[in-house]
């Protein structure tokens, strides 16, 4: 399961989403917006999305990793919008009867969505200036474009 979300995530409705009896693993990564990035001050993050094609890329991933591993559940949410520093920008969780397996399948899960799925972050720096940044697929670049 994929979504995108406009609002706060909640780490246990979220996980609650993923009780499984068979589970003996649960395994969760909060991606949080931190107050720096090279060198900048982060006051904010802002994230776009082409929701369409980021739903439809972002079940993809999921059912890839629900093959490829032996795990029970898999779940991530990506939010969009103006986010404050400390708030969870993407959530994973991953349920299987081993551990291993559900620590890959999560790495799996975030290094694909943070790969293939369309979605694009504006910094918003303490300065003032704002940047996009990691918008390798919208410039076909890999330097930033300031705004």
């Amino acid at each position: 399961m994929f979504e995108i979300s406009k609002i706060k995530l909640n780490h246990e409705e979220l996980a609650a989403k993923l009780n499984n009896p068979k589970a003996g693993a649960m395994v969760f990564f909060d991606g949080r917006v931190r107050n720096h990035n090279d060198g900048q001050n982060v006051n904010s993050l802002e994230y776009q999305c082409y929701e369409e094609m980021a739903l439809k890329e972002g079940k993809k991933i999921v059912e890839e990793a629900l093959r490829k591993f032996e795990v029970h559940d898999a779940f991530c949410v990506h939010r969009e919008g103006h986010l404050k520093i400390e708030e969870v920008a993407v959530w994973v969780g991953v349920c299987s009867s081993h551990r291993r397996e559900a620590f890959e399948a999560c790495q799996y899960i975030i290094d694909e969505v943070k790969d293939r799925v369309p979605m694009w972050k504006k910094e918003h720096y303490v300065e003032g200036q704002a940047v996009w940044v990691e918008c390798h697929r919208c410039s076909g670049a890999s330097e930033h474009a300031h705004v």
